[in-house]
This record gives structure tokens, C-alpha cells and sequence, in this order.
């Protein structure tokens, strides 16, 4: 089981809009607007700024130049089984940045490695420089 949301999206922070879904659903398909559209607007929702930032940095194709987050949810024959996945999916987005990147330390290269590198470029070397000219004869 996952463990719950560090930082749980509020519901009326987003807004929902139904549309037909796309693709097979015989006759119904052309009635019913079963498809979810979620928009939901990362500057303006009460998440941390922390989390705002690193959203809006990300380069996630779905997020507006206005900062607005759209999903589209067409999975479910229903309208309300779709809309719960769209928020799902909308929680996962949000889980995926609530946790800060590891800062990348520089380390140096280990005497081996040193050693193995110079020992690589030296036997390089032998090869090339026995590769000279034929002596030829006139």
C-alpha cells in the first residue's frame, strides 16, 4: 500500500471540465461526455512554494506556459471513475517533486583509477609510435 501524500492536492483548487472521449465506445461514444479534462493552477494552489517552483521548472509537456497543469482522463466508461483518475494521476505528479533532489557532490578520481587511465594512455602511446615508416629501399 503506498504511503499517504506528503502534500495532498485540495479539490477545489482544481477544476474539472467533461468531454467526449476519444476513440471505440460504439454509439454511446458520440452521446456521452465521459472524459474528464482536469486543469488545475500550480501558482495559485496552496501547495509550498518549494514544490510550486519545482514543478513549474520541470519540463513536463502537460504544464501550460500560463503554469496551469491539464490531464486529460478518458481510461473509464464513467465520468466519476474518471475524474478520481484524473486527480490520482495529478497526486502522482505532485508526489514526484514534493521530495527535494539529492545535491550532487563532486568527487575526485581514485589513485586506481588514476593509475588504470595513465596505464591505457602509455600502452596507446606504444602502439602508435611503433607504427613508423617502412625503410625502403631505393
Amino acid at each position: 500500500m503506498a504511503a499517504p501524500p506528503k502534500f495532498p492536492v485540495d479539490e477545489r483548487e482544481v477544476e474539472f471540465s467533461a468531454i467526449r472521449a476519444q476513440g471505440a465506445g460504439g454509439q454511446n461514444v458520440n452521446k456521452v461526455s465521459s472524459a474528464i479534462h482536469l486543469r488545475f493552477d500550480i501558482a495559485a494552489s496552496s501547495l509550498p512554494d518549494a514544490v510550486k517552483e519545482r514543478l513549474l521548472a520541470s519540463s513536463d509537456s502537460r504544464i501550460t506556459q500560463e503554469g496551469v497543469l491539464v490531464l486529460k482522463a478518458q481510461q473509464h466508461r464513467t465520468q466519476e471513475m474518471n475524474r478520481a483518475d484524473a486527480l490520482a494521476r495529478l497526486q502522482e505528479v505532485v508526489d514526484g517533486v514534493s521530495t527535494p533532489p539529492k545535491a550532487r557532490r563532486a568527487t575526485k578520481p581514485t589513485y586506481g583509477s588514476k593509475q588504470r587511465r595513465l596505464a591505457g594512455k602509455s600502452r596507446r602511446s606504444d602502439i602508435k609510435s611503433s607504427r613508423g615508416k617502412v625503410g625502403g629501399g631505393d
